[in-house]
Parts: structure tokens; sequence; C-alpha cells
């Protein structure tokens, strides 16, 4: 079967490499900046219009707060950025926030912050992927109408090109991502250029509707509520920041330099392209409104069920470019694009962080390890099915998926930055160079600033968004924190029994003597070759057990033992039930019980066959015997195999298919020119 599988796979994700090709799936600058900041880059298409979402609550007076609110949010952003260039120079080993945690607020801290990052991964591709099936769907209307189908299969096209490797993926990431970035750069230019110099007046294709608020005239606490949760919202812009400093490795080396580097760039470009849009959309007067059918009002009347409300990235280059003009229609594929590839930053994180995880023996051991091509494939699997069905429950709906978003990832900046107050406080205890105390304590005052924003925040978003679906997030990071501390605690048992212990191997392991038993159902060729094994193996006792489920079966059985004198006592167990397992294992527990010290081994002989479906035939109750007996202290299993004619079919088949090679799989020189021949003369 694996051998079928083969190709497909191959075609699907590449040819297998090496692992000492790791160092050459290493990224540059250029390439990590869309592979690692795609998220943050990208949050500008949604960010902006979730910010306008909130305030029409109050209807469209209450936008003149929008600069102010996009202003908060540039120096959140700006703080964050500055605060984690400090984390990739001191950890550089690619734990991120949850080593920072770890190391400096012990291993609850430091699970907590783990929690809450893969949440917001996951939370990360099913908010991305539906927003950008929304934009697209501005463009082309069958997309919004099979929203969640759309949305799911972009997940699974998302996975199989991180299947194909970190390095590859980035190549394919890089096109769209940085289009985006140049679509949206020359809509604000050449919309700040309309507006001031050539006077231009620019119409968003809402500007001419009204917003029925929802809360006419709010004022004091109710205001500062409601200003509270736009910024909230707005602070969607900075989920991604971390994923840097959880792929540290990842970059070329100087590691700590590139991305730092890497970090700041994705900080400037960020925050131009969200003030841009923010002030476009003033300029534009986008309307935007949580129930466009009842509360967009055209005219004085509602306009319905049927109305498809647009992004605000879209609505803007609608009335900057024109609608379903070529740059319009251009920017919309490209956002739609960089929101399905905002995902990418999940799919490094999330297999990074789950890798360290495992180490740590808090998640499987299986997603420590690397695919073929030297990917986490299995943390990039299970993060796609986890997006998935988030996607198919929330029916790809961004708006209602946003609620639950930035929970998890400031309860991570906030305890990372805490922690690194601490990583300050603990160096500077100890440092003695002038020159090295002075930059450490310029780090722990940015840390200590961002410690104190990041905090500030969490709780505006947890006051804000909790009722609004917040509590989902929170569930899912208990249940992560549950599920891995007891991972953790079953791998903690598993190596105090199986560790060996410091007496002689001898005293602690050899067994007082080794009672064996080979299962007989009949006497034919298996069974022989089980009993001549037996006999071959140093045992104080062997015997032959066989249950008797009928009478006139078990009678040939004795006879035709006694006939072949066979010099093996051959044990006869009666089975009114007509049951096999359960008779083996009382008898087995019961030499247990009189000999607590002595070892079992029990042989059982089995037909190997050549086909799957001749599989469904033999050997189910040795299959069943086998699973019981595993768990059965003091007892060893043997299998004896006896191949039939089938089986020796299959191993002709299995020699051809190793011979031969999948297209791509061997890498072929040039050929080699042969010498002509001499022509024959004569």
């Amino acid at each position: 079967m694996s051998k079928l599988t083969d190709l497909p796979k191959r075609i699907l994700i590449g040819r297998a490499l090496r692992s000492d090709k790791l160092g050459e799936t290493l990224l540059p600058k250029r390439i990590a900046l869309p592979v690692f900041a795609s998220d943050p880059l990208s949050s500008v298409a949604y960010a902006p219009g979730e910010v306008l979402l909130v305030l029409s609550v109050a209807g469209v007076s209450a936008y003149h707060f929008s600069p102010w609110i996009a202003l908060a949010v540039v120096v959140l952003m700006f703080t964050v950025v500055a605060s984690y260039r400090q984390n990739v120079h001191a950890y550089p080993s690619g734990g991120g926030d949850y080593e920072v945690a770890t190391t400096n607020l012990g291993p609850k801290a430091g699970l907590t912050v783990a929690s809450a990052l893969l949440v917001d991964y996951v939370l990360t591709v099913a908010v991305s992927i539906a927003s950008g099936v929304e934009n697209l769907g501005s463009a082309i209307p069958f997309v919004v109408e099979h929203k969640t189908a759309c949305a799911i299969a972009a997940i699974v096209l998302l996975t199989l090109m991180n299947l194909r490797g970190v390095k590859e993926s980035g190549k394919l990431f890089a096109i769209p991502t940085y289009l985006f970035v140049a679509g949206v750069f020359i809509m604000i230019i050449w919309g700040a250029f309309r507006g001031l110099v050539l006077g231009d007046t620019m119409h968003a294709p809402t500007s001419g509707y009204e917003i029925k608020a929802e809360h006419q005239g709010l004022g004091g606490f109710a205001l500062v509520f409601l200003l509270l949760r736009a910024f909230s919202s707005g602070c969607a812009a900075l989920t991604g920041v971390e994923a840097i400093s959880n792929g540290v490795p990842a970059f070329r080396k100087p590691k700590s330099k590139n991305a730092a580097t890497t970090l700041a760039m994705m900080g400037l470009l960020a925050v131009t392209m969200f003030c841009g849009i923010i002030g476009l959309a003033m300029a534009t007067n986008v309307k935007m409104a949580e129930n466009p059918a009842k509360d967009l009002l055209n005219n004085g009347v509602p306009v319905g069920s049927s109305f498809v409300q647009d992004p605000v990235i879209s609505q803007v280059a609608a009335a900057v470019f024109g609608e379903r003009t070529f740059f319009f229609v251009v920017l919309a594929g490209a956002t739609a694009l960089v929101l399905f590839l905002a995902a990418n930053t999940a799919y490094n994180g999330f297999p990074l962080l789950g890798s360290i995880l495992a180490q740590d023996r808090y998640l499987p051991r299986q997603l420590h390890t690397r695919g073929d091509r030297l990917a986490f494939s299995n943390g990039i699997v299970l993060l796609a099915g986890a997006a998935i069905l988030l996607v198919w429950i929330y029916g790809a709906d961004s708006t209602r998926l946003i609620q639950l978003y930035i929970v998890g990832v400031f309860v991570s900046f906030t305890l990372s930055q805490i922690g690194m107050v601490r990583h300050w406080n603990r160096h500077l205890a100890t440092e003695k160079d002038p020159a090295k105390r002075r930059h450490m304590m310029r780090s722990r005052a940015i840390n200590t600033f961002g410690a104190f924003f990041t905090g500030l925040v969490l709780v505006v978003v947890l006051a804000t968004k909790f009722t609004h679906g917040a509590w989902v997030a929170l569930l899912g990071m208990v249940i992560f924190y549950g599920t891995m501390t007891a991972i953790r605690r079953h791998y903690d048992r598993v190596s105090e029994e199986i560790a060996a212990e410091e007496t002689p191997l001898d005293e602690t392991m050899r067994p007082s003597r080794v009672h064996s038993i080979v299962l007989v159902s009949k006497l034919h060729r298996p069974t022989l070759r089980a009993l001549a094994y037996a006999k071959l193996i140093r045992s104080d006792r062997l015997e032959a057990l066989s249950i008797s489920v009928d009478a006139a079966e078990t009678k040939a059985l004795k006879e035709d033992w006694e006939r072949r004198g066979i010099d093996i006592p051959l044990k006869i167990l009666d089975s009114p039930y007509r049951e096999v397992t359960r008779p083996v294992i009382d008898y087995v527990k019961g030499l247990r019980r009189e000999s607590p010290r002595d070892v079992v081994s029990v042989y059982i002989p089995e037909y190997v066959v050549g086909h799957w479906y001749e599989h469904l035939l033999h050997n189910q109750s040795a299959l069943r015997l086998k699973g019981r007996l595993l768990f059965t202290p003091g007892v060893m299993v043997t299998s004896v195999p006896y191949q039939l004619e089938s089986s020796e079919a299959a191993k002709k088949r299995a020699r051809k298919r190793a011979e031969w090679s999948a297209p791509g799989s061997v890498r072929r020189g040039p050929v080699e020119r042969r010498p002509k021949e001499p022509a024959n003369k004569g």
C-alpha cells in the first residue's frame, strides 16, 4: 500500500528531503516577511472594518472617533514590535512566548501561553480564510454564495502547499503578499493625490446610505465602553506579531538580527496601511453596519437581506479606482489571496510550537518529528483539521469568528512581557559592565511598558468581547491546558515506570522460571512449526493448550496427537460457551497467581496471507487474543508466522515495486556517450 500511495504523495508534496538538507530550507528576510508577517499585514483588510462596525452602533456620528482609535492601535503596534525585538535577541531558539514565560514565570505560565497561542493560531486560519472568501466574493458572487465550501477548499489547498516545506511555500506566498502591499500603497497614494491635489470628491458605494443607530446619543460610560470595544476590534491588526519570535530558527544567520529587522519592517508597513485605509474610509464616507439588512438604510428604507456588505478595503478601492476597474479587480484579488495566505503565519507557528511542546512532553511525540519535506507535517494536518471544524461550525462568517479572536494573543503578549521584565531583573542582579547594564535597563523599560499596555488591552478585550464570543476562546484555552497537563502526567508516569534501576540487570529482569504455552486449534503445519520453535527456546516447562468448542474436533485432535507421538503434553480446556479468548486468559492468569515471579510465554501460530481481503478471513481470533494478552502482566506473546503461497506472491510483487522508481524520485546524471563501433568493411 505504501508503494501505491508513493506516486500521488510525491506529486502533491514533492520529493523527500534528507535531514542534512535542513539548512537549505532557511529563509532570507525577503521570503521570511511574507511567510511570518502575512497575518499582521493582511489584517489591515478587515481590522478597519471591524472598528467601523462597532462604532456604527452609535450611528455615523461616532465615526469621527476612528482616527483616535487608529492612533491607539498604532502606539500599541510599535510598543509590541519594540518589545518583541528584545525577545528575539534574548531567546533565539524559537520557543518565543512559551519559552520566555516558562523560563521566567514557571511551567504553569508557560503552559497558559502555549494554550493561548495554539487557540490563536487555529483562529488565525479560520478568520483569515473566511475574510479572504468574503473579499473574493466582492468580485466573484459564486464564492460568497458558497462560503463554507470555498473556505474549506482553501484550507485544504493551503495545507498541501505547506506540506511541501516552508521555503517552497514562502516563495509561492511572496508574490501575492508583495502585490497586496504594493496595491494598498498605490491606493493610498492615488487617493491622497486625488483628494488633496486634484480636489476630487470620492464616494464609496455606501456613501449615500444612512445607518440606523441601535443606541442614539451615547455618552458617559456607555460611550467609553463602545470606544474600548472598537479599539479591541482594531487590535486584530496585531495578531501574528509573535510568530516571528517563534520562528527565529527558520531565519538565515544571523538569525536574531534578521528576525528583529523583519519585525521592524512588518510593523512599519502594517501601521502605514492601517492608518491609510482608515483615512480613506473617512474621506469616501464608507458606511458599515453589524446587521446591514436592517440597520443600513437607502432613502430611509432598509437595504434588505439580498444586500451584500463589501469589506472596507473593497469599498475604498471602488471609490479611489472606480468599481470594476483593472486596479480594483487586481487589488480585490490580491487582498483575497493575501488573506488566504495570512493563515500561513499560523501554519508556520503552530507546528513549530507543537514540536517544542511535544519535546517537553506536553503534546504527543508524533508532533516533534519532521515529515518528508522537513516540515512538521503532523502539526500542519492537526491545525488544518481544527480550522476546518471551526469554519464549518461558524459558517465561514468572519464577523462572528473575529469575536473569538485576539484574546489568546494578548494573553501571550502580556505574560511574555512580564517574563522579559523578570529576565532583565535577573541579569541586572549579576551584570557589572555599565554599558551592558544601560542596554538591559533600556530593554527592561521597553518590556515594562509593553507588559502594562498589553495587559490593559487584555482587560479591555475580555470586558468588551466576553459575551460576544471571547468565552469560546477562553474555553479552548482551558481545554488545551487540561489536555497538555494530562499528556505530560501520562509521559511522566510512563518514564517513571520504565526507568532502569541501578541494581544489576540479572536480578531485576530475569524471571524465576519460564512457562511456555503453544496454542493449538488443529494439528497442521503452522502448529507443528510453532511446536518446533518453542522446543528450541529454553523453557522450564512447555505445554500445548487447546480450547474445546467442538467435542468431535477435540477428540480428533487427541487421537492425531497420540498417533504422531508428540512429546509435548497437551492440555484441553472446555469452553461451554464456545469462547476461545477468555479461557486462555483465565488459564494464563491462574499460572501467574500460582507463581508471580514466573513468566508465561505464549506462542500463537498464524497464517501470513498476501492480499488485504484475505486478512478478513484469517487470524481474527489470534488478533483479539494478542490484544488481551498485551494487557496481562508477566506474559510474553510470540507470533509464529507460516507464509502461504499468496504471501510469497506478495513478496515477489514487493520486490518488483522496490526495483521501480517513481518519476522524479531518482536524480539521474547526463547520458554517457558510447563510442561508435567501427563499421564492418567488406
